[in-house]
């Protein structure tokens, strides 16, 4: 990754940070979006130089392209897009569900991926390629009750990434998406605390710790990621915890 300029929405906490770390570790450039201005910056000052933040609520499209605008102004290029920002409220049962609440979800989880995917592939492209991915999950393909907002959200994103490989693929635009499983971060917390639907009963001590679902957005960023293009990738799989090198 050296010399490599990485964005990462949502990277104020839980796997966005955790993946800023890995990045910049492994000798990215990072720039981190949250619409938190306070914790990406604290964060870029902990990473260093090579780190830069910006408040950015990628629901606004205009806010998402100003954001890699500033990234290009400053380096010149982005070769790589993370698309993790993510909300689980509202949850809620379909009818009981607050409109607002639940359209403001799909403004982030759905309309957020767009809007990433359609300021940065342009700049990709014209450099000759990029790599673009979405933090997906098991909620793309399984219906849970009181998450219809975010299954369908993550659904959508799906089929973006999807989408993507088939129109952009031929240009030098990897596609992927990176179904992480449980992850222990502020999300888990709002989801036991709801007591709806089976993953709120889970004990903690199951969930994966942020920095696996981070190295595995690195390990996707090479050749060994490359029979996922257009699919997303499961953690929950061995084969690919042994392969991003989680598991002996």
């Amino acid at each position: 990754m050296q010399g490599k300029v990485v964005v990462i929405t949502g990277a104020s906490r839980g796997i966005g940070a955790a993946a800023a770390r890995v990045f910049a570790a492994a000798g990215a450039q990072v720039a981190l979006l949250a619409r938190s201005a306070d914790a990406v910056a604290r964060l870029a000052q902990e990473i260093g130089p090579q780190a830069m933040a910006l408040g950015c609520d990628v629901a606004d499209a205009q806010a998402v392209q100003a954001a890699v605008d500033g990234v290009v102004a400053r380096w010149g290029r982005l070769d790589v897009l993370i698309n993790n920002a993510g909300v689980i409220d509202p949850i809620a049962r379909l009818t009981e569900a607050d409109a607002a609440d639940w359209g403001r979800a799909i403004d982030i989880n759905l309309k957020g991926v767009f809007h990433g995917i359609r300021a940065a592939v342009p700049v990709m492209r014209a450099q000759g390629g990029g790599t673009v991915i979405t933090v997906s999950s098991g909620a793309a393909t399984n219906p849970l009750e009181g998450w219809s907002s975010y299954c369908a959200g993550k659904a959508g994103a799906l089929m973006l990434t999807r989408a993507l490989h088939l129109e952009e693929g031929g240009h030098g635009i990897r596609a992927l998406g990176l179904s992480p499983g449980t992850v222990a971060t502020e999300m888990q917390v709002k989801i036991k605390a709801s007591g709806v639907n089976p993953v709120s009963a889970l004990d903690p001590s199951v969930h994966i710790p942020a920095d696996w679902p981070a190295r595995a957005l690195l390990w996707m960023c090479g050749p060994a990621a490359g029979g996922w293009l257009g699919k997303d990738i499961s953690l929950r799989d061995e084969a690919v915890r042994k392969a991003v090198g989680l598991i002996a």
